[in-house]
C-alpha cells in the first residue's frame, strides 16, 4: 500500500513525523512545503508542495492543480495529513480520486478543532483529535502523537 503523509512545515510536520513508526510495511511518500524538510526522511521519497492558505485565492487555486497532478502522479492509496491547508486541499482531491482519507488535529487545538478540522469532517474518511474533550461521533479521538 502507498501511503502518503503530506503536512505544513513547522509544528504540522513535526507531528506527522511522530506517526511515522505507524506505517512500517509500507511503501511512505512524504511532502510538505519546505524543501528543507528532506532531511528528516531520508529514507523516503519526498516531494516539496506549494503553501497556501485561504486569504490568498491566487496560491489556493494554483496549489489545488498542483496537487490534482502530483496525486495523479504519485496514486496513493492512503492520505495522511496533520494539516494545514495543503493537506486539507491534498484530502479533498485524493478523496475525489478514490484514496482512503485521514486527517488528524493538531495538538494545539485544545478547546475546538480547528476550521480546518471541520472541513476536514466533511471530506475525510478519518478524523482524529487529540484531545479526549473533542471527540464526536465524526471525530475520533485514539490519544495524541506528541
Amino acid at each position: 500500500m502507498k501511503i502518503l503523509a503530506i503536512a505544513s512545515s513547522g509544528g504540522h510536520w513535526i507531528q506527522l513525523l511522530r506517526l511515522k513508526s505507524s506505517f512500517e510495511g509500507h511503501e511512505l511518500v512524504f511532502a510538505s512545503t519546505n524543501a528543507g524538510n528532506a532531511d528528516m526522511v531520508k529514507d523516503h521519497l519526498f516531494y516539496k508542495i506549494p503553501d497556501t492558505n485561504r486569504s490568498n485565492y491566487f496560491s489556493l487555486f494554483s496549489a489545488i492543480y498542483f496537487l490534482l497532478k502530483f496525486l495523479l502522479k504519485i496514486k496513493p492509496n492512503v492520505i495522511i495529513t496533520t494539516g494545514a491547508a495543503p493537506g486539507l486541499l491534498a484530502i479533498a482531491i485524493g478523496r475525489f480520486l478514490g484514496a482512503k482519507t485521514i486527517w488528524v488535529d493538531s495538538i494545539a487545538n485544545v478547546e475546538t478543532i480547528s476550521m480546518s478540522g471541520k472541513i476536514a469532517t466533511k471530506i475525510a474518511n478519518r478524523v482524529y483529535t487529540q484531545w479526549p474533550e473533542l471527540e464526536t461521533s465524526k471525530i475520533l479521538y485514539k490519544g495524541n502523537v506528541l
